[in-house]
């Protein structure tokens, strides 16, 4: 994107607090207006004392009283500023990161698959965070900058026109340096902002698996690794650093350079008499002013060139595709679990077929269970009836409906899952496990968690079912996986899907899970992906995939008997016995 056009976007999102930003752009202009008038009333007290025993001490006295009044108004305007400008600048990055963290919710899962979450989570806190300095440096420092410059103008032409037309002379000179050095250091901004997010992805990725780093001894390739992406980011910077910093002292040289050509030409002028020496008092204070907002503004275009160079990431992901959804055509009023898959098609890359023409009708109430090597798409058909990915043809039918015709929400109402990885959030034990029935009374989430056989070790605790889950509070994987489980019991779907859901418990307590499992699946469609075959041999229908197809269905005995892939698998398992 052009600087332009994110400048301009991003100034959309400032727009619902004009308010708040004509307040500060008000106030601004007062705080300015106290302030130039200051040198005007130094220069006549300047020129009130002629020479030793020639002061007017009373035109002094009153000149100071003011200068003391003008300087407490100029402090209270600017406080008034700031507090406009904060809080439009805040509200505005409150917004950018909420859209943000709803756009994440809209992305399909394909795109959350293929992106680094640290990458992700560098753009909605530290992108962003760059945005805001941006942004205050910007409002603060170019309202008051760009009006001054206008005031101090006019004040140097109501006392010497000529004079001031040496000043504005000089100022084009300022303004390309700092608009050179700006155009170097915008492509360098871009390209920290990028490592800054590769750094991010991995540091966040080492963190997670670091029992893994640690049990191959892989931290030395890890800390190597990590250097390296470190060093460019470090390289990176120091050039950013360097050359945006030459910003600031080059415009404060020629400016400088305009300073002493006024205090010359001036002090020329008044010997000649064509001004006071308080008049030339007054010009030299003007004309520091005049090229102060300039230096100021040079430091703000380097943080806008690192705010603008954040705002492509955060724009960026904002532009991603959301996920297409149908409005809802009707509700399930009475899910009956019947599901019917007719001629499904789907690979998740166009070269590398992996489901075609894939059949199968499921009766409500029925248990199946999927078995199948690793990468037979097992899971990609769970994925296919949850809709987190998109079949490319055929149709998946829930009760009389093609799921494509009713929005996801809908869709998902009717399902829940106990997934392989146990997600816990920080929040209580209560909170965790009524998270998909977020009104559920304390009654049904003790009995879900008894049916989950998590009451007892949930007791022990100091706060009971209030225990906050946080860093303090430590559960094994099989305790995290039992709540998940007592999760779904409170949901209370029509349709269970279980991936590997016990394959972290222990075999004396996944029987006694399963066996609640066992209550919760009467009357209720349930698929089971299971790798320990000895965890469904009670399952009403058995399908056995392979390379995206039911090579085999039917009961445990069933396919035994047939002595075909599935013997296979569950020999392979229980060779010993």
């Amino acid at each position: 994107m052009k600087q332009t056009d994110l400048l301009r976007r991003l100034l959309h999102y400032v727009r619902p607090y004009g308010l708040l930003l004509a307040g500060a752009l008000g106030f601004a202009l007062l705080q300015v207006a106290m302030t130039l008038s200051a040198p005007v009333l130094i220069g006549q007290a300047v020129d009130a004392m002629v020479a030793a025993g020639q002061v007017d001490f009373m035109q002094v006295g009153q000149i100071l009283f003011r200068l003391v009044l003008i300087f407490i108004l100029a402090a209270v305007f600017q406080w008034l500023m700031t507090l406009c400008t904060h809080a439009c600048c805040y509200r505005t990055v409150r917004d950018l990161r909420v859209q943000c963290f709803q756009q994440f919710h809209a992305l399909p899962l394909a795109t959350l698959d293929g992106t680094q979450q640290g990458d992700f989570m560098n753009t909605l806190v530290n992108d962003i965070d760059v945005i805001s300095d941006g942004l205050l440096q910007g409002f603060t420092q170019l309202f008051t900058g760009v009006i001054t410059i206008v005031g101090t103008l006019g004040f140097m032409l109501s006392i010497h026109p000529m004079i001031t037309l040496a000043v504005v002379l000089i100022t084009p000179l300022s303004l390309g340096v700092a608009s050179l050095i700006a155009s170097r250091s915008s492509r360098l901004f871009k390209q920290q902002a990028r490592i800054k997010g590769e750094l991010s992805g991995f540091a966040q990725e080492r963190i997670g698996g670091q029992s893994l780093v640690a049990a191959y001894n892989q931290q030395a390739a890890s800390e190597a690794a990590f250097d390296e992406i470190n060093e460019r980011l470090n390289h990176v910077g120091t050039r950013v650093q360097f050359i945006s910093s030459l910003t600031n002292p080059c415009t404060r040289f020629v400016n400088n350079l305009a300073y002493a050509a006024v205090g010359i030409i001036g002090a020329l002028t008044a010997l000649e008499g064509g001004m006071s020496v308080g008049q030339l008092t007054s010009f030299l204070s003007y004309a520091s002013q005049y090229t102060k907002p300039f230096n100021e503004i040079s430091g703000v275009v380097t943080e806008l060139q690192a705010s603008l160079s954040s705002c492509e990431r955060v724009f960026r992901l904002l532009d991603l595709p959301q996920e297409k959804d149908q409005a809802d055509r009707g509700r399930l009023q009475s899910c009956r679990g019947e599901l019917k898959l007719e001629h499904v098609a789907f690979r998740y890359h166009d070269s590398k077929p992996l489901i075609e023409d894939f059949n199968l009708t499921v009766k409500p109430g029925q248990k199946i269970a999927i078995v199948g090597p690793t990468g037979c798409g097992k899971t990609t058909l769970i994925n296919l009836l949850m809709r987190f990915y998109e079949i490319r043809s055929g149709s998946i039918w829930l009760d009389d409906w093609d799921i494509r015709t009713l929005s996801r929400s809908e869709l998902r109402r009717n399902f829940g899952m106990v997934l392989q990885d146990s997600w816990i959030f920080c929040g209580t034990i209560r909170e965790n496990i009524a998270y998909g029935n977020p009104d559920a009374p304390l009654e049904a989430v003790e009995e879900a968690a008894r049916k989950a056989h998590l009451d007892y070790f949930i007791r022990q605790l100091p706060q009971g079912y209030d225990t906050l889950l946080d860093e303090t509070v430590s559960l094994s994987q099989g305790q995290k996986q039992l709540l998940c489980i007592a999760r779904v019991l409170v949901s209370d779907p029509k349709i269970l899907i279980l991936d590997e859901a016990t394959s972290s418990i222990d075999t004396r307590t996944e029987l006694l899970v399963q066996s609640a499992f066992d209550q919760m699946m009467k009357d209720r469609t349930s698929f089971v992906v299971a790798h320990r075959l000895s965890t469904i041999e009670q399952a009403d229908q058995i399908l056995v995939m392979n390379q995206g197809q039911i090579v085999e269905q039917g009961t445990h005995r069933e396919l035994l008997n047939y002595n075909g892939f599935y013997a296979q698998l569950y020999n392979s398992q229980f060779a010993g016995e």
